[in-house]
């Protein structure tokens, strides 16, 4: 595991563990052998696998043949713009091997034999996997903060996605609120293949703390946890949208913009642009998925037997919004628009405890269940080690500071 310290301030980064840990499944790739005659082929856009093994000199009749095996159909239809595929031919010009790529870490390789019986074998490449430590200060916005501490898009989106449930983006952030992670990055030759989890992380908003831990238990089971073995997740998202600005409060006092007198808000409408997707705040069913002339498509959800949420306004439904449908919290249910009684394209989003409105910003929302008591020695020693981990680089991180202020 490489362990790196980003200080994006000042762009300096701080190595500070590395062994390799890059492993390839065995395989029966086997070695060219003399006279033998390689031909690469890359897949251009509108290519078929016919015109692909015509190209290459292999031909359409031992494509056939290889198709005819259900182990080599899936893989070998999957083809894309830009997929590589390396034909190897004997010194008889009879085709030997065959080489494709799925995926930078997931490759096959067919080998036919002397009657033209084909076998096949996956390749699996295990990305070599970086640690790194980041912080930043919110002067602006989240992502503007995340994206000078140096993390991407995705990154923030995870970070979002975890404090979600403890953090409202749109009304707790203050000014000066701090944030610092451990997080996984996945190499492979050398260069970054993509983003992978979040290991441990800190928030510091408005005077509090809140803390994340990524553990797997013995079962195989990850999720994120407080240090004290509380889920961070919680039975409902605060807010349904990852992108949103909150352009009228819960208010049973608000003068409604259409029709010019005091109606009470029962939500929070988040505008938005057109189509943003939606997601279900919480695991529920269904129980309304229609248009009105005051909301728009509208769509309720039932959440065990005394929480409704409903989501109003919205430009369409998604492919899983049907009346009778059980939802997963998270599951886009819908987009945004501006049907129904509207001024603009926003969300409208109400939360009902036993048939009452409660206002979905404050709301105090019930928990997923904590981690079972069987792991807790387990983990309370992997959780100390992490908020460990997290002190250390936050003090070298504040030593770095102090030393490039100077």
């Amino acid at each position: 595991m490489l362990i790196v310290a980003l200080w994006p301030s000042h762009s300096q980064s701080v190595v500070v563990e590395i062994p390799a840990n890059l492993v390839i499944e065995p395989s029966s790739v086997s070695v060219d052998e003399p006279g033998w005659q390689e031909v690469s082929e890359t897949v251009n856009l509108g290519d078929n696998l016919s015109t692909v093994f015509e190209r290459s000199g292999a031909g359409v009749s031992v494509l056939y043949k290889l198709i005819s095996n259900d182990e080599i159909k899936k893989p070998i239809e999957k083809i894309y713009p830009g997929q590589e595929f390396v034909f190897s031919f004997d010194e008889d010009a009879v085709l030997k091997e065959v080489s494709f790529n799925e995926s930078p870490i997931l490759s096959y390789h067919i080998v036919l034999d002397e009657a033209q019986q084909a076998t096949i074998d996956k390749v699996v490449r295990v990305p070599d996997i970086h640690t790194r430590f980041t912080k930043g200060t919110i002067n602006n916005s989240l992502f503007l903060a995340g994206s000078d501490a140096g993390l991407s898009d995705n990154m923030i989106m995870q970070l979002a996605t975890l404090f979600g449930w403890d953090i409202d983006f749109a009304l707790d952030i203050r000014q000066g609120d701090q944030f610092s992670l451990l997080y996984e990055e996945n190499y492979l030759d050398g260069a970054k293949l993509n983003d992978g989890a979040i290991v441990a992380a800190k928030f510091y908003n408005n005077g509090r703390e809140v803390t994340a831990i990524r553990y797997t238990d013995s079962s195989g089971h990850t999720d994120y946890y407080s240090p004290d073995g509380n889920s961070m997740r919680k039975a409902f998202l605060r807010t349904p949208m990852d992108v949103f600005r909150i352009s009228s409060s819960f208010n049973p006092n608000r003068k409604h913009p259409v029709l010019n007198k005091i109606v009470a808000h029962k939500g929070t409408d988040y505008a938005a642009m057109t189509g943003t997707p939606i997601k279900a705040s919480g695991d529920g069913k269904i129980i309304k998925a229609n248009y009105s002339a005051t909301y728009g498509n509208v769509v309720v959800i039932q959440h065990g037997e005394n929480i409704r949420t409903l989501y109003a306004h919205m430009s369409k439904f998604s492919k899983y919004t049907k009346v009778g449908n059980r939802i997963k919290q998270g599951q886009v249910i819908g987009y945004v628009g501006a049907t129904g009684r509207v001024t603009g394209a926003h969300l409208h989003y109400e939360f009902q405890v036993n048939g009452v409105h409660k206002n979905p910003q404050t709301v105090k929302l019930p928990t997923a269940e904590p981690l079972p008591s069987k792991y807790r020695d387990d983990f309370d020693s992997y959780a100390t080690n992490m908020v460990g981990q997290l002190s250390v680089f936050d003090e070298a991180f504040a030593t770095v500071g102090n030393l490039n202020s100077e």
